[in-house]
């Protein structure tokens, strides 16, 4: 049974570790990610932006294949099915098709309509036992044709949404999505520590994972990032073994070309960087 991420956000604030969300693209991604999370013993969220929704034909596919392969592979870890990103309208899809935890992504609104948005969600998410996900400053970067600079959140707005009785609260602080370009400042540690000492025992979440260099990852997990999602490192990692495997020549040697093999070496390398994140976010073991 999939559950909300409420209680498994509120044990790793108070553990100091993060819980990682990778986001599923296909039946290889989910499967992979169960996997590893199931072998490695670590609480889990499935992610899936509205594109990639829209890409496995619909929320309600999504959940029916999340659910059954939970139950086909016996996974006993918390796993939560999380929409990310998702607009007021795709919110309701997702609660109407079995999600079992949502985000709002508000930000690109004037702050009143974020609020007033964000309000409503909260109320309807608690009444199902859904939890919940707002966001307040943009995260830069382009994800689903959502583009954003990597703005720094306003610690006192944060403080307003997360009164509401947000679960998790996703804050701008100068992350982006997909690859950080060069000039990539860092992130803004003052504006994480602010918004820590404003919204207290919140979990906080850290979107644009990819990149970040591990000390970095590691000060923000000490400073209340909870959750961390990636997304575009299983995408290169999966992209990268493919190629490698084509370019071996393996796809025309006997039934190489079957999908079941030509696919194989991406997914045993989404494996391994979901291992790698876990490892690196301190999640390993915790579902124990």
């Amino acid at each position: 049974m999939l559950v909300s991420a409420t209680e498994m956000l509120k044990k790793a604030k108070a553990g100091h570790y993060a819980v990682g969300q990778f986001n599923i693209n296909n039946l290889e991604w989910t499967k992979s990610i169960l996997l590893t999370a199931e072998e490695l013993k670590s609480p889990v969220i499935l992610g899936v932006s509205e594109g990639a929704g829209k890409y496995m034909t619909g929320f309600k596919t999504v959940a029916a294949m999340v659910k059954a392969m939970h139950e086909e592979l016996g996974i006993t870890v918390p796993v939560a099915l999380h929409l990310d990103h998702g607009t007021y309208e795709g919110c309701y899809k997702c609660i109407k098709a079995g999600f079992t935890s949502i985000m709002f992504d508000g930000s690109h609104y004037p702050f009143e309509e974020n609020l007033a948005k964000s309000t409503e969600l909260v109320n309807v998410a608690h009444q199902l036992g859904l939890s919940i996900e707002c966001e307040v400053g943009s995260i830069g970067g382009e994800e689903d044709g959502v583009v954003g600079m990597g703005e720094c959140a306003d610690p006192n707005e944060c403080k307003t949404i997360a009164d509401l009785g947000v679960d998790m609260l996703a804050a701008g602080i100068g992350n982006i999505h997909g690859k950080y370009p060069a000039n990539w400042k860092g992130l803004s540690f003052e504006t994480l520590d602010a918004i820590q000492q404003k919204t207290g025992t919140m979990p906080l979440v850290l979107h644009g994972g990819t990149g970040i260099p591990a000390d970095m990852i590691k000060k923000a997990i000490s400073l209340g990032v909870s959750k961390i999602n990636v997304n575009t490192e299983c995408q290169l990692s999966f992209a990268d073994a493919t190629r490698k495997y084509i370019e071996a020549g393996k796809d025309l040697e006997g039934k190489g070309f079957d999908p079941r093999k030509l696919l194989a070496p991406g997914a045993e390398a989404i494996k391994a960087t979901v291992k790698e994140k876990m490892e690196l976010f301190g999640s390993v073991g915790k579902a124990e």
